[in-house]
């Protein structure tokens, strides 16, 4: 490692939807680009049974490089089902299953009922309180709900993180009281919804920051040359880490070095 750079080439892109069929014809290669731009280690996110399964098995494919969550996102929260929660039990005793999720609360889409959405992330807190895993944690436009549910059950938890977090300062500043780190994706380069998102990082502490590509999909809108396609990938991360260096005020090397020990820290991963 560069000692001018010490994280720089070392970077964990916490989130990353490497099960997801746009990247069928060249994951491998993909796995690759994000090594040769710096990225060493990524945590695959399991949305559904189905891919929570796909990101233990990659993770296993690439022992020390990737790891794996496993959870139900609230859009597949209708598939909660004792049998879904013994497969996801299950998957939290692999050696590579870093945290439970993604779960937790979509009001934007509603691609399941509410109450069922409530009832997911209930028993995917509880399975995380037993098992000892943090959390990896999904809220669009179900604020109030989130915090109702999370709030009473931080403590039984080994923490979390607010995965692509897209809100204001105050939001922010409750996920921090509940001791939650903060995952920052490509949303915050996006010239025409990230204004709030970026004007809130700058009370962000390095302690709590993480960051994330959430690929395929968002995309920073700030890479020049915009790339041919628009499916996101890991080795775009390094333009996440720029532009919420830029944000928070701090030098890129600091947030690099941060948000590598962060989430080492946070899913008790090995040394890289």
């Amino acid at each position: 490692m560069n000692p001018e750079k010490p994280s720089l080439d070392e970077l964990i892109d916490i989130g990353v939807n490497l099960a997801h069929d746009s990247f069928d014809d060249d994951r491998d290669a993909v796995i690759e680009r994000a090594r040769e731009h710096g990225v060493a280690r990524m945590i695959v996110t399991g949305s559904s049974v189905e891919s929570s399964l796909q990101a233990a098995a990659l993770a296993e494919a690439w022992p020390g490089r990737l790891f794996a969550t496993a959870g139900l996102h609230p859009h597949h929260a209708s598939d909660w089902s004792p049998a879904a929660a013994r497969v996801l039990r299950e998957l939290t005793t692999h050696p590579a299953v870093v945290a439970v999720g993604e779960c937790g609360l979509d009001y934007f889409r509603d691609f399941s009922p509410r109450d069922a959405q409530r009832q997911a992330f209930e028993g995917q807190l509880a399975l995380a309180a037993d098992c000892g895993l943090p959390v990896f944690l999904h809220q669009r436009d179900a604020h109030d709900d989130f915090l109702e549910i999370l709030a009473p059950r931080m403590d039984a938890l080994a923490g979390g993180v607010a995965h692509c977090f897209t809100g204001d300062a105050r939001m922010l500043r409750e996920y921090l009281d509940l001791g939650l780190y903060i995952g920052i994706t490509g949303w915050i380069c996006d010239e025409r919804r990230g204004g709030a998102l970026r004007e809130a990082v700058a009370g962000l502490p390095l302690d709590r920051v993480l960051i994330e590509t959430d690929a395929p999909y968002l995309l920073p809108r700030t890479l020049s040359p915009m790339p041919k396609t628009r499916r996101n990938e890991p080795m775009y991360l390094r333009e996440v880490l720029r532009v919420t260096a830029e944000a928070m005020q701090v030098s890129e090397e600091a947030l690099a070095r941060a948000s590598t020990d962060n989430a080492a820290e946070l899913f008790r991963l090995p040394s890289g």
